[in-house]
């Protein structure tokens, strides 16, 4: 069975103190891990405007299908968001355990959110 592609959400209107309104802590990582995914398949990078941790910035979430969701804040070094994103790739229902976790989802978890449950038509 071939992973499905995890879905890396970036907070578009994160800034950190000394930002100004030009470019923003939160764009500023999305332009940068844009540049080091371009051509992966398994991790799909969104901006998003907001994703309501503002004074934490910067906010990333990591989603997938049938998976729990991870948001995460404080989120500076591009190697550590992808690093993150890797783990929760591997995982098998989105839990990356304790000791798999690098330090975004250890000091910068701020939610884990259970996956959507399957509706029947």
């Amino acid at each position: 069975m071939t992973a499905r592609p995890v879905t890396l959400h970036v907070c578009l209107s994160c800034r950190a103190a000394d930002d100004d309104d030009t470019c923003r802590a939160g764009a500023r990582l999305h332009a940068i891990l844009a540049d080091r995914l371009e051509g992966r398949a398994d991790i799909r990078l969104f901006g998003v405007d907001c994703l309501s941790v503002c004074k934490r910035p910067v906010t990333v979430a990591f989603a997938a299908p049938r998976k729990w969701t991870y948001v995460a804040a404080d989120a500076a070094d591009p190697d550590e968001v992808i690093a993150a994103a890797e783990r929760y790739a591997e995982s098998d229902d989105g839990r990356v355990p304790w000791r798999d976790r690098p330090p975004l989802l250890k000091s910068g978890l701020v939610a884990r959110i259970p996956p959507q449950p399957e509706t029947r038509l």
